[in-house]
């Protein structure tokens, strides 16, 4: 399937999840993801969920990294220059949402993303090959690009992968790895 297709479906899937269902399945994504990545001491960004999109809670993830001295690193969309800058946060105060209903930084010490040593990267869907579609805009692909070549891409994916998205183009930058609530896939 094209990208626009999968991003309508999957869309739909996610709002099938009811409550509950949507946060035990994140549990068991950022507990995987725990168990398999080593975190401690990294910085890292993380993606944080936009509600109305039924995205995986990672609120306890960016606690978790915090608390074993790690740093967190959190994107703000800046829609004119088609980018995200990303600021090294302690709390959750210094959030709010955006206009796209995305929890982003007010302030905070922006981080450049050669810095960075793993990014949890948002996603509606991946294939067995490690691309993902997201919403569209491009943004974390264009970070992605930016990020030192030992930084670790990680999906964090609510099912599991589909066979191929037929639409990949060489601006797609490709995950490392992808952690779903029964698997963590390695690419």
């Amino acid at each position: 399937m094209k990208k626009k297709e999968l991003r309508s479906a999957f869309k739909e899937k996610r709002k099938e999840l009811s409550p509950g269902k949507l946060s035990s399945l994140s549990e068991e994504i950022l507990e995987r993801t725990l168990a398999t990545f080593q975190l401690e001491k990294k910085v890292v960004s993380i993606f944080l969920p936009i509600e109305r999109q039924r995205e995986i809670n990672t609120y306890s993830l960016w606690e978790k990294i915090r608390s074993f001295e790690g740093h967190v690193a959190v994107p703000k969309v800046n829609a004119p220059k088609g980018d995200l800058k990303h600021y090294l946060l302690t709390n959750h105060a210094q959030l709010a949402i955006s206009e796209f209903g995305i929890p982003e930084p007010q302030n905070g010490k922006i981080i450049a993303a050669h810095k960075i040593d793993v990014v949890i990267v948002p996603l509606l869907c991946f294939d067995e090959s490690g691309h993902r579609v997201g919403y569209g805009g491009g943004f974390y692909d264009r970070f992605l690009k930016k990020c030192n070549p030992q930084c670790k891409f990680i999906g964090l994916s609510l099912f599991p992968p589909v066979k191929k998205i037929d639409d990949v183009t060489k601006q797609d930058i490709k995950l490392h790895a992808c952690v779903t609530p029964t698997q963590v896939y390695r690419f």
